[in-house]
């Protein structure tokens, strides 16, 4: 199933990364690019990936190569959507967001049920997985944190701790210029690998599946 449903829209938006010229895509996401070695560098939280242009080939800062599709199509979508749009400093939600509405329910399935599950109850393993994440605490629910996923791209998670009268929730914020790199539908995914990178503390699989 990854394989089928991975394939063809990272081989779309392949084809369109190796078209876009590459010192465009690099100013346009504040990313480095080494013209030398057609190289670009790209930091996830707090990982360095290398991004080869053209072929689109990724490998983490461990030199393996990157084999998982949502991994590299988030990447690719990243490096050929971004418009050069900094932070504002103003929060939004996913309803905010074109589309939001409409892809909602995956989104909160996907993400928001899926942060609250992991970390409603524990706290502790919450603030113990942001230890090492350069982000802001914000007063918001029980604990939240702030942090840059990719450049210019922020997330805020939100937790409120579960208790015998009510079930954990959580939440999740984006910049407002989060529409300049990412649509609706990409973020459920992108929202995603986000968790999966925090509650690994970064060692994300090179194969890791659109479905875990």
């Amino acid at each position: 199933m990854d394989d089928r449903q991975g394939r063809v829209p990272y081989e779309y938006i392949r084809n369109i990364f190796q078209e876009t010229d590459p010192k465009s895509m690099a100013m346009l996401t504040g990313n480095e690019y080494d013209e030398h070695n057609n190289t670009f560098t790209l930091k996830i939280i707090n990982k360095n990936y290398k991004v080869e242009y053209p072929s689109g080939d990724i490998y983490n800062e461990n030199g393996e190569k990157i084999s998982s599709y949502i991994i590299k199509i988030m990447i690719l979508r990243y490096l050929v959507n971004g418009k050069g749009v900094y932070k504002t400093g103003k929060d939004i939600t996913f309803k905010d967001i074109k589309g939001g509405h409409v892809y909602y329910k995956n989104f909160y399935d996907r993400t928001i049920l899926r942060l609250a599950n992991i970390y409603g109850n524990n706290l502790i393993k919450f603030e113990n997985d942001f230890e090492d994440i350069e982000c802001e605490k914000t007063n918001t629910g029980d604990l939240a944190y702030r942090f840059e996923f990719l450049k210019n791209v922020f997330f805020t998670f939100i937790i409120w701790e579960g208790d015998e009268e009510f079930n954990p929730s959580a939440n999740i914020l984006f910049d407002s210029n989060i529409e300049y790199y990412f649509n609706a539908e990409d973020l459920a995914v992108v929202v995603d690998i986000a968790i999966s990178f925090i509650k690994n503390k970064g060692n994300l699989p090179i194969d890791l599946g659109m479905y875990k």
